[in-house]
């Protein structure tokens, strides 16, 4: 096993209402990135909140993906979809 997929390094205390709650913080921390991008003033701020958004893109996607969520697929969650 590699070292980050051992048992000791994970503490598996999370259960479905925390992975809940923390998607719905994921989605609305990506709103509020949206909505800071549409009212940039400048390229390097539109691009820092762009740079958030996607990032947060995929946090969604994998915490979907854990969630079970029919919609989201592996290759969706690897980015190659």
């Amino acid at each position: 096993m590699n070292d980050h997929q051992d048992s000791e390094n994970f503490a598996y205390d999370k259960d479905w209402e925390d992975i809940l709650a923390m998607l719905d913080k994921a989605e609305l921390e990506q709103n509020k990135h949206f909505m800071f991008m549409q009212r940039a003033k400048s390229k390097k701020k539109r691009i820092e909140h762009m740079r958030n958004y996607k990032a947060l893109e995929g946090v969604i996607m994998a915490l979907r993906w854990v969630l079970g969520d029919l919609h989201v697929s592996e290759n969706k969650v690897l980015g190659r979809q």
